[in-house]
């Protein structure tokens, strides 16, 4: 459970985030590079590392070096010859003038400049890195689990891939052409203003058949072409438009907006056509105007159509007309959440004597919730915080076999919390070196009370003491939790705190194998810049070669480094192992917001149409080994990404078996599904 959140939206704080310097220039990009290699390796997933490193250096180079080579190509070929003639400007240098030729500044301005716009271009392209990695490895049939039936929308009768796949990336290329298209026209206009001054200070005729006027014919050519293709593109985008009664192509859009777009498009193309006549012939101004006649005759004639149905042939009967499409929106939206996989149950109401028989109901009497999480919360901050600077986070809900049937417990991990540590110990040797850890967790039943009402602990007190012997915690050490958001240092020379006895301490020391191998002086030197320790950890007698560095240790945090292009639940539950040893499970989803004829619903910072639980998570809280398991094999992203990073991730059958035990339906997902069924209850 997690405080309480506006049930209006699926909403959720960003996890806390360790606070550090982050490399601005190319130095203290690479420095994070090697570091986060350095992490992804100690996990076991360097080859992830390097698979998303090469997709995002194979993009950025790609696409930058296009748009550079297209602009300064641009640049020298709309350059007129008789630049040299245009009087540069002058400038003073120790009284002395000096003349400023013009052609050899606008050449370095246009190096610089190019270079710019191709770096932020390349920097953009890189950031929606997974939507092209989709398309390469998901855009095919391949896409399709085996066994499953290819879905198609309704209208152009497409199959998912392209949708989830195809049409985000032929969006982001076409907006990319657009945009060098608009940068080309700025760059001839700009040549076509400067000559015309020329003629004229040289008093030489004004001929428009200059290389900046054809440049400008071949320039709005290729604007008018990219043009048409978004526009065609716009009639798949109208399968997941909003509108005010339901999602997806209506009847006018069926009859007039999508022939309509292709018409407009053509009328594009054909103005591209007359540009590029423009270009090869002698170039005017008054045909480039022309070019763009048809589609602005086009789109009048087709909004005016439009306008005629909507007004005209649907209003008037609008629930007959609509009814098909409407018919497909409710399909769609239901499959997109699921919510075809809801199973109707009959629940007969019964009012005689079987329905308050307690025998007949014993399992579910004994698993009646009595304890409120909140109030449970604050009554183990009250008993079991045993200190100060240890909290409990949060209440985690999870089912146990106990004496053979499965009971409802309650648990809370219990997190060290830096922030409460006395002002006096709040130093860099206890944050980093001594105070590493949470210690413990405390379970009870969900309606456990003692006879002073207060929780019938199971699992309670430092060091953990059970009250079954089926249920035991032999490793109770949290290095990874929901509250450790900073790093720390392990197998150190100083001992670290484990939990208080009494008057003294009880220490230990890490004995995991995760976290990062410090190493010499060169490599801790890089680590300590990149985490802004480089005041106390190149110094640290305590620090050895043996230590180790464990760093984004927060769980949600964590995994979401490794799978930033998954969506995690915010509220990760603790699990008590058969062997011991605690861990968490985070239920992760795919999503996508173009899945045709679905409504969009806000989940989290994002507006989705399509979501799927198709992977858990679970991360060891003591060496914060992460693994994660594909639940859903047949959602058609998890089998793109799965192609992308075939090492990433592992069938759920490998999942072992106490742990499938506590798999759970997510509450993140219960609560989405509950707000789309509100509206989408009708099949």
């Amino acid at each position: 459970m997690n405080t309480p959140r506006d049930r209006s939206i699926v909403d959720w704080p960003a996890p806390p985030r360790p606070p550090r310097r982050r490399g601005r220039l190319a130095g203290g990009t690479a420095l994070s590079y090697y570091v986060d290699a350095l992490w992804f390796d100690s996990l076991g997933y360097f080859a992830v590392f390097w698979k998303t490193l090469t997709i995002q250096a194979s993009i950025f180079v790609l696409f930058a070096g296009l748009t550079f080579v297209a602009l300064y190509a641009a640049f020298l070929a709309f350059k007129p010859d008789r630049l040299n003639d245009i009087t540069g400007g002058t400038i003073v240098i120790n009284g002395q003038p000096l003349q400023l030729p013009v052609e050899p500044v606008l050449r370095l301005i246009a190096l610089a400049a190019a270079l710019v716009v191709a770096l932020a271009t390349g920097a953009g392209m890189t950031a929606d890195w997974t939507t092209l990695a989709l398309y390469w490895y998901g855009g095919g049939v391949a896409s399709v689990p085996a066994g499953a039936s290819p879905l198609v929308d309704p209208i152009f009768f497409r199959g998912l891939p392209f949708y989830l796949f195809t049409l985000p990336a032929w969006h982001m290329v076409v907006d990319w052409i657009t945009t060098l298209a608009v940068i080309a026209c700025g760059i001839a206009i700009f040549f076509i203003v400067i000559t015309g001054g020329t003629r004229i200070l040289s008093r030489g005729r004004a001929t428009p058949g200059t290389a900046a006027w054809r440049g400008l014919s071949i320039s709005f050519a290729t604007l008018l072409l990219a043009l048409a293709v978004r526009v065609y593109l716009g009639r798949f985008d109208r399968l997941f438009t909003d509108r005010v009664v339901f999602t997806g192509v209506t009847y006018t859009d069926a009859h007039v907006t999508l022939t309509g777009s292709v018409v407009i498009a053509v009328a594009l193309a054909a103005g591209a056509a007359m540009a590029l006549v423009n270009a090869v012939a002698a170039p005017r101004l008054r045909w480039l105007v022309a070019a763009m006649v048809p589609a602005a005759v086009s789109v009048v004639a087709v909004t005016l159509i439009s306008s005629y149905v909507s007004s005209f042939i649907v209003k008037p009967n609008e629930l007959v007309r609509e009814r098909p499409y409407i018919a497909h929106n409710i399909e769609m939206t239901r499959r997109a959440f699921a919510l075809d996989r809801v199973e109707s149950r009959a629940f007969p109401a019964e009012s005689g004597v079987d329905a308050v028989d307690l025998a007949n109901n014993r399992a579910t009497i004994e698993n009646i919730r009595l304890w409120d999480w909140r109030a449970l919360q604050d009554t183990l901050r009250q008993i079991q915080e045993i200190r100060t600077y240890y909290d409990f986070p949060d209440i985690d809900i999870d089912r146990y076999v106990i004496d053979g049937s499965a009971r409802q417990m309650m648990l809370a991990t219990r997190e060290l919390s830096i922030e409460k540590l006395p002002e006096s110990s709040r130093n860099w040797i206890n944050e980093k070196l001594i105070y590493t850890h949470g210690y413990g967790v405390t379970m009870n039943p969900v309606n456990g009370f003692t006879p002073e009402g207060m929780p019938a602990l199971t699992l309670s007190d430092m060091p953990v003491r059970s009250t079954i012997p089926s249920i035991k915690v032999t490793r109770p050490e949290i290095y990874f939790g929901e509250m450790t958001n900073s790093d720390v240092y392990v197998r150190t020379r100083q001992k670290e705190f484990n939990y208080p006895q009494g008057d003294t301490n009880s220490v230990t020391s890490y004995e995991g194998t995760g976290g990062i191998a410090i190493g010499g002086f060169f490599r801790r030197l890089l680590i300590a810049v990149n985490r802004g320790d480089s005041g106390k950890l190149p110094f640290s007698d305590d620090v050895t070669a043996d230590s180790r560095l464990l760093m984004r240790r927060n769980v949600r945090e964590r995994a979401e480094a490794l799978a930033p292009f998954l969506t995690f639940d915010p509220d990760p539950y603790i699990i008590v192992g058969d062997d011991g040893r605690l861990s968490w499970m985070l239920d992760a989803f795919t999503t996508s917001d173009t899945y045709p004829y679905s409504r969009h619903y806000r989940l989290g910072r994002n507006s989705i149409n399509y979501v799927r639980n198709s992977v858990k998570a679970v991360v060891d809280a003591y060496d914060g080994t992460t693994t994660f398991y594909v639940i859903d094999p047949e959602d058609p992203i998890i089998v793109a990404y799965r192609a992308v990073f075939p090492s990433l991730f592992k069938d759920i059958g490998a999942m072992p078996p106490f742990l499938r035990t506590h798999v759970r339906y997510p509450e993140l997902l219960l609560q989405l599904q509950a707000m789309v069924y509100g509206l989408y209850h009708m099949t």
